[in-house]
């Protein structure tokens, strides 16, 4: 049986939402092995002057927490 877990990440990006969610799936994988998939949970932005100077992105990354890859 499979046991997967989820942890909740938030992604910075000064280029897009896009960005921001490769970042923090990029960085989680640096610490958190067997990663199977995401889901973008909320996008955010913070504006300065009516222009948009940080993107956001909350996601759930899930895992193997069995070591199993599949």
């Amino acid at each position: 049986m499979a046991v997967v877990k989820v942890l909740n990440v938030v992604g910075d990006s000064t280029v897009s939402w896009e960005d921001a969610i490769h970042k923090a799936v990029e960085e989680a994988a640096k610490s958190v092995p067997n990663i199977s998939g995401i889901e973008v949970v909320n996008q955010t932005a913070n504006v300065k002057n009516g222009k948009i100077v940080e993107y956001k992105a909350n996601i759930q990354i899930a895992y193997r927490a069995d070591g199993q890859l599949d």
